[in-house]
């Protein structure tokens, strides 16, 4: 009987014992493992060091992927190499498999953790000790404003590109500048830019004249940082895009840069425009090749072909490019007489013409300003003419110098070239401050070449109708009229006797020569203007009409035609704003300025006689004065040519300290 109560006993505890270990072991089965809090460096790679094969897990998509690997060394060599990954994986918070991500935890930025770098290192005052900080700052702010930066056009959510895209965060490490180290580093960009994203400009590139040089470890070669930035990336399609490139283009090809900047598409480019052409519309882009090679956008078979995408002769386009454009030396220099002869030829003489002229005519200033102002200081300036001897009625007369047509031809040419010096010198002074202003006031370089072609125009309207008016004039009074007489503009031997006469009375050793009606100064000035209407108005129109100089002459005609209309414009503004303007205002004998008498078309009965003795004798002599004395011109309008000549003259003073801004600023 006991023995069966104790073995009901013993049944019913054994029953208990066995029901609670079932619901423990049921709890436990239900109940995630023990987490393990340790998340150092070595414990991340006891999965991610590479060393177990391939790893694989279920990503968010519910697809396998497979386990980032990281090299201990290559992570121990990183500029990272100090840091703990979940410094930058924040949103790991375990170390099992897979981890747990909680919602709203994501990775660190490289960019803002960099920024926060930077900021914290300067409030601690030790921004001098880590300058490579500052350095990666304006990187990153570079590259939030670069075409990476904008969103994905397939996925909006994402950038176009990041960081990590580039750079190997894990193994990253720039070796320094100037290592050889570098230099291999520097051949690798094209693979980190082509073998994710630019496939085929990676294609492009490795068959290319650069892609091969990089094949046979030329340093020097170009690769895609070289010539689109590394942070500062912009659409290549845009203006700030194509402007770089090119300017990057001369880094390595400096002598052809140059060449390139002298140039008309050239000067264009460096005012800031990017619609003329640049480098790579001739010579293409990732797929470049040498100008010899038979593939080539220059080769000589290419050539015209590539001229005519621009010079296209549709509407708003240059005209259709000739045959003359294939001898055009788009990078012919000044300094190679076995290559360029014609361009050498002409810029020795072009700088043998400037050097000439204002040794000559600055000299010829400089000493008359020294007589003029020490006869002045001595007391010798006397009246020209006693006029209290003259009789009343001639006492306040003038003389008439020039007629109504002379003075508006004057004046809208005097208009004209400024307006042709302001265009055309902010053209030749590309680079200088002033010129970008100049081009921006007028809107672009097209409207002011548009304006400089209009004031061309007129210039050389105005000299058309005046040889027609010459012309006639002669033709009336061709029995009477002498080619070398005193009223002729044509040089004779007084003029050579005058302008001995006047070198010694310079420096005192003879009385002042006594003027016809008209100067060698004047004779000078007068016939320069047909010099500079054939030199300056021919290469002008050569320029402005290339398809059909091109059908009938050589290409390099427009390379001498580059030289001679710049140096010749500068030479004709800087001796009108200087010597033309010493001889008819700022002369001690003329001041204050302006001399008005292309204006009101009169002189003072006495300042005619100190200017012109020789003329005013010869018409005293043979009793003619009084055919050409006029009444003086009334005060308003004599207010009025002086408020004028000093609105021109503050403008031609103007345009000459521009010059000289370009000229030694290095503008050009």
């Amino acid at each position: 009987m006991r023995t069966s109560k104790l073995a009901a006993w013993i049944a019913t505890a054994a029953v208990f014992v066995a029901g609670s270990l079932a619901s423990v072991s049921v709890v436990a089965a239900s109940s995630p493992a023990p987490v393990t809090q340790k998340l150092d460096n070595a414990t991340c790679q006891t999965c991610h060091d590479g060393k177990k094969g391939k790893l694989e897990m279920l990503a968010s998509n519910g697809e396998k992927r497979d386990v980032k690997t990281v090299g201990p060394d290559k992570y121990a060599r990183s500029v990272h190499a100090k840091m703990e990954c979940v410094g930058c994986h924040k949103d790991i918070i375990d170390s099992v498999t897979p981890h747990q991500k909680p919602a709203g935890v994501k990775k660190v930025e490289c960019a803002q953790c960099h920024l926060d770098l930077w900021e914290a290192t300067q409030k601690d005052g030790k921004a001098a000790e880590k300058p490579r900080l500052g350095i990666v700052a304006d990187n990153v702010a570079a590259y939030r404003k670069s075409f990476h930066a904008k969103p994905d056009k397939d996925d909006p959510t994402k950038q176009m590109a990041i960081c990590s895209d580039c750079h190997d965060v894990h193994s990253f490490d720039v070796p320094p500048r100037g290592t050889q180290e570098r230099k291999e580093w520097h051949l690798t960009v094209p693979n980190v830019c082509g073998e994710k994203c630019h496939t085929d400009h990676l294609e492009d590139w490795t068959g290319s004249a650069h892609g091969r040089e990089a094949d046979k470890k030329n340093f020097k070669t170009a690769v895609c940082s070289d010539c689109h930035t590394t942070h500062d990336i912009v659409g290549s399609s845009t203006d700030k895009a194509k402007l770089a490139i090119t300017a990057s283009c001369g880094d390595c090809h400096k002598d052809a840069y140059e060449s390139y900047k002298a140039s008309y598409h050239g000067q264009v480019n460096r005012l800031g425009y990017a619609y003329t052409a640049k480098c790579a519309d001739c010579h293409g882009s990732h797929a470049i090749e040498a100008s010899k090679d038979p593939k080539s956008k220059m080769h000589e078979k290419n050539r015209l072909k590539t001229c005519q995408k621009c010079h296209s002769g549709k509407e708003g386009k240059p005209g259709l490019a000739t045959a003359g454009f294939l001898s055009f030396s788009p990078h012919g220099n000044s300094h190679d007489f076995a290559k360029y002869p014609e361009i050498w030829l002409t810029t020795k003489a072009m700088i043998a013409l400037l050097v000439g002229v204002f040794a000559f005519f600055w000299l010829h200033s400089g000493l008359w300003w020294y007589r003029e102002y020490a006869d002045r200081k001595q007391g010798r300036s006397v009246p020209h003419v006693m006029t209290d001897k003259l009789p009343p009625e001639l006492a306040t007369r003038h003389v008439k110098r020039f007629g109504p047509m002379w003075r508006i031809a004057h004046l809208l040419f005097a208009l004209s070239v400024m307006l042709l010096v302001l265009t055309g010198m902010a053209a030749f002074f590309p680079e200088t401050s002033w010129a970008k202003a100049v081009m921006a006031a007028f809107g672009t370089p097209k409207i002011a070449g548009q304006v400089h072609r209009l004031a061309a125009y007129t210039m050389l309207g105005i000299f058309a109708l005046h040889l027609v008016a010459v012309s006639i004039s002669i033709a009336r009074k061709w029995k009477d009229f002498r080619f070398f007489g005193p009223d002729s503009f044509v040089p004779n031997w007084k003029d050579m006797y005058d302008m001995i006469g006047m070198f010694k009375w310079f420096v005192g050793k003879g009385p002042r020569p006594a003027i016809e009606r008209w100067s060698y100064w004047e004779k000078f000035d007068y016939w320069a203007v047909f010099w500079g209407m054939a030199i300056i108005g021919g290469s002008g129109m050569m320029l402005a009409f290339p398809h059909v100089v091109a059908a009938y002459l050589p290409g390099w005609v427009f390379n001498v035609a580059m030289v001679v209309h710049g140096e010749e414009a500068v030479l004709a503004a800087v001796f009108l704003f200087t010597v033309h303007f010493f001889n008819n205002h700022f002369r001690p004998d003329k001041l204050p300025p302006p001399d008005v008498v292309m204006f009101t078309g009169t002189q003072s009965l006495q300042e005619f006689r100190h200017e012109h003795r020789a003329q005013y004798d010869r018409l005293v002599a043979s009793g003619e004065l009084e055919k050409y004395l006029v009444d003086a011109p009334s005060a308003p309008f004599t207010l009025a040519s002086k408020i004028l000549g000093l609105v021109l003259i503050a403008f031609g003073l103007t345009l000459l300290t521009l010059i000289v801004i370009g000229f030694l600023g290095g503008g050009h």
